[in-house]
């Protein structure tokens, strides 16, 4: 199952211990913490009295939608969130931003066997990249987008992994360790499809590591099943241990690891 992201911007300086790590101000830091914890509704009302303002809304949107693909609900309260910031954003950076969510809720109904809206998905990202410049600071995740609809709705691993490294190098240049997450994590995938273990346990490892280090608990499951896949017995089986853990604490989300994590009963 294909991972999800946002943006997330890095600290500079951050001389404030209080502030979660990358973050600037409180309502930043309340925000993230609730966002890693699965708690998407509650930080995206944080932003609600702030609904008008481009940033803000299209932040508000981006929660939503990552709710819907970690919990495969609330796709109603994603699209009303995601046609306000489409009304609200003036340039055509804040409208390429706005396409390249539309794309992104497109891609998730569609993997997610809610509703084909495929096209959707390509026509929107399309869009986004014509009006977010090759140096825009939402180029990598627009980039790191385009190589999942390539990857898991236009089964073509080689555009897909063209696309994840474009990401990748654009999330090392903006200092953007989140990001830096799901690229190491999708370009180790496909590794690991093509059995090349090494590079697949060392890229699950780093997406691992990031994680833990930026405290993205919702996130953490799927590294600790994705490096186990990488791993022999026993340091397997303590790492899908871990997972479940993790997993049942935040009550069972993301929804499509259910099926890895949840013991089969005996036959």
């Amino acid at each position: 199952m294909a991972d999800t992201a946002m943006s997330g911007s890095e600290s500079r300086g951050g001389e404030d211990p209080s502030l979660a790590y990358g973050k600037e101000t409180p309502v930043e830091t309340a925000i993230w913490r609730l966002r890693s914890r699965g708690c998407w509704t509650d930080a995206a009302a944080l932003l609600a009295p702030h609904a008008t303002e481009p940033a803000a809304a299209l932040e508000r949107a981006a929660l939503l939608i990552e709710r819907c693909l970690y919990t495969e609900k609330g796709w109603a309260d994603a699209e009303e969130a995601l046609r306000t910031a489409e009304a609200v954003a003036g340039t055509d950076e804040e409208r390429g931003a706005a396409a390249c969510e539309r794309g992104y809720l497109a891609y998730a109904s569609t993997l997610l066997g809610v509703r084909d809206r495929a096209d959707e998905a390509r026509m929107a990202l399309g869009r986004a990249a014509a009006l977010i410049g090759p140096s825009a600071g939402g180029r990598p995740l627009l980039d790191f987008r385009r190589g999942l609809i390539a990857q898991n709705l236009g089964d073509s691993p080689q555009a897909a992994r063209a696309a994840y490294r474009r990401a990748h190098a654009g999330a090392t240049a903006q200092g953007d360790s989140l990001l830096l997450s799901f690229t190491w994590r999708h370009l180790a995938g496909l590794a690991l499809r093509e059995g090349e273990l090494a590079e697949a346990r060392h890229g699950f490892a780093e997406s691992l590591r990031i994680r833990e280090e930026l405290g993205y608990l919702v996130g953490t499951a799927p590294a600790l099943t994705a490096l186990a896949n990488t791993e022999t017995e026993p340091e397997a089986g303590r790492l899908r241990a871990e997972a479940r853990r993790l997993f049942q604490l935040l009550g069972g989300v993301p929804t499509w690891l259910s099926a890895q994590l949840t013991p089969r009963a005996a036959t």
